[in-house]
């Protein structure tokens, strides 16, 4: 269909040439000269193929077309000059774009904001994609949830703790059963001898997590790495062995007794998931509600324990 309105430009132009009765007082209303208003009442002449305003010895009068276009024209353009100045002056503070890890994100992040948005229904929340080496220069996300070690790494950085640092390890409920059969794990040592499963990035977790349950001499039996929590989480489903993961990223699957925990043991890493922004951004008013509701919903998961 072919449009046969003219631009808005052309119509503020003209409306307000109309209403001022000159085209001085009009281009100081729409603070441009008054050849571009000239030019803008021109134009919309030609496209209409209509004369709208004569020059007179007394000034500038309106043509009948001119009388039935005003007419026409005033009121609706009113109304959008004034539904567009709302848009733009109503507050930015409930927009936050952000970059998440991938697999908190959709292991424990995405299942919790429907609460998010239940609380805050007009809240825009934009997630772009997630980079391991952001450094906030640049076109980035106003504040990023990242894995690390918090100020330890990022001191210029604002960081907050989320969640992350409890690591737990976890098997087929199968081979618990039989072990338990046999007589054996009475110990954590004992899980050393396992086909022990982890992730590439953190092949030194299971001497951390010996260690830690008074096991310092066991060596690990590493057997299988995995590059992606889930691979990881599937291959420990599979009976492949036994996997080292943070607790947050299996609850759903040990309260659905498809992996158990042999020996439930508070152990912490010091890595962990943490949001972090710029300094000058922290107290941006959708981030400090954001955070907030993150750091709540964290406290909670923490709390299930």
């Amino acid at each position: 269909m072919r449009i046969l309105s003219p631009s808005m430009s052309e119509l503020h132009a003209f409306v307000t040439v109309a209403r001022l009765g000159s085209f001085t007082r009009a281009a100081d209303k729409l603070c441009v000269t008054q050849g571009a208003i000239s030019r803008a009442v021109s134009r919309l002449e030609t496209h209409l193929g209509r004369v709208l305003l004569k020059r007179t010895a007394h000034g500038l009068t309106l043509t009948h077309d001119g009388h039935e276009l005003l007419q026409q024209v005033e009121e609706p353009l009113a109304r959008i000059e004034a539904a567009s100045e709302a848009l733009v002056r109503r507050p930015r503070h409930q927009e936050l774009s952000i970059a998440a890890v991938p697999t908190l994100a959709s292991v424990w992040l995405v299942p919790r904001l429907p609460d998010f948005y239940r609380r805050y229904p007009d809240f825009q929340l934009r997630f772009v994609p997630y980079r391991k080496d952001e450094d906030f220069s640049g076109n980035t996300p106003d504040a990023a949830i990242m894995g690390g070690t918090g100020v330890n790494q990022w001191p210029a950085w604002s960081s907050d703790y989320i969640i992350g640092h409890e690591m737990v390890p976890v098997c087929h409920p199968d081979r618990l059963a039989a072990r338990q059969r046999e007589g054996r794990w009475r110990e954590p040592a004992e899980l050393a001898v396992e086909p022990l499963l982890y992730h590439t990035t953190s092949p030194g977790n299971w001497t951390h997590w010996l260690r830690a349950v008074g096991a310092p001499q066991a060596v690990p039996n590493l057997a299988t790495a995995f590059d992606q929590v889930s691979i990881l989480l599937r291959a420990a489903m599979a009976d492949m062995g036994i996997a080292l993961v943070q607790r947050c990223l299996v609850r759903e699957e040990l309260k659905a007794g498809q992996l158990v925990v042999p020996f439930d043991l508070p152990v912490e890493l010091e890595r962990g998931y943490f949001l972090c922004t710029l300094p000058q951004r922290r107290d941006m008013p959708a981030l400090v509600t954001f955070r907030d509701w993150l750091l709540e919903r964290a406290a909670a998961d923490i709390a299930e324990r």
